[in-house]
């Protein structure tokens, strides 16, 4: 039978081992690369521009992930459904809806925090995660998208941001669709700013129905470097951005959709 091979240690400031080290299917836990090193900003830039990420739990050391295959959103791929589409018109046409980026990052990430995933009676976002990524945010590299409804902050999410390449991190929703109207937007800017790709780090349903498909790693990776390479967006949201969900090719069988109302801040 095969041995897994020993998972390396980091101390702070040490580089990480190769993606391609990553511990693999006969493994006990594929994609995990390393534990140790710190949360620091620095060490997150460096993990993102590999395409690692920190995933732990409360009382584990600090775990960091390069799956292999890996799953990712291209926003041109993204699929707006007709329920949820026929919802955010509604909505701008009646001024019910706002999206605001980086007004929340705290109370979206807080959030996000409180609300455990289904299935799951924690969560990962635990209090050292929280500070790393508020640090991350003053430094300019991580981003909230967030609905306010009828001026309430009722979901969002939160991501980190290198050049053109964006990672997403975490949801949440205190109203029906309200993480899912904040994807759709977090799309709609980023097919307006020609960003090629959302990382979704990991393959569930959800984001399969979505539009987002695994890829190999060493493909993901590759367009990680070119896109971090291409200058960054200024990321502020613009209700024209919505135009290019609009003007996407509608489903089989359903009409064009007709034009919205544009309400913002």
């Amino acid at each position: 039978m095969t041995q897994p091979r020993s998972l390396p240690w980091l101390e702070p400031g040490a580089p990480f081992p190769p993606v391609g080290e990553a511990w693999g299917p006969r493994d006990p836990v594929p994609g995990l690369l390393a534990a140790g090193g710190a949360l620091d900003v620095p060490t997150l830039l460096q993990a993102y521009a590999q395409g690692i990420f920190p995933w732990f739990s409360p009382g584990q050391p600090i775990l960091w992930w390069s799956p292999d295959p890996r799953m990712v959103l291209r926003p041109a791929h993204f699929r707006l459904s007709h329920s949820l589409r026929k919802t955010i018109r509604s909505a701008l046409r009646q001024r019910r809806l706002d999206i605001r980026v980086d007004s929340a990052f705290d109370a979206v990430i807080q959030a996000c925090a409180d609300t455990p995933r289904p299935g799951q009676s924690g969560t990962w976002i635990v209090p050292e995660m929280i500070a790393a990524y508020r640090a991350l945010h003053r430094a300019g590299h991580a981003h909230s998208v967030e609905t306010w409804w009828d001026g309430e902050l009722v979901g969002g999410l939160y991501c980190v941001a290198l050049g053109r390449a964006v990672f997403g991190e975490s949801m949440f929703a205190h109203r029906r669709d309200a993480s899912k109207i904040a994807l759709a937007a977090l799309v709609a800017a980023c097919r307006t700013w020609e960003v090629p790709l959302i990382d979704c780090q990991q393959n569930t349903r959800h984001l399969a129905s979505l539009g987002a498909a695994e890829e190999p790693r060493s493909a993901f990776v590759q367009a990680v470097h070119e896109a971090i390479a291409a200058p960054a967006p200024h990321w502020r949201w613009d209700c024209l951005y919505w135009e290019s969900l609009w003007h996407a090719a509608p489903a089989p069988g359903l009409p064009p959709p007709e034009q919205p109302g544009c309400a913002s801040t």
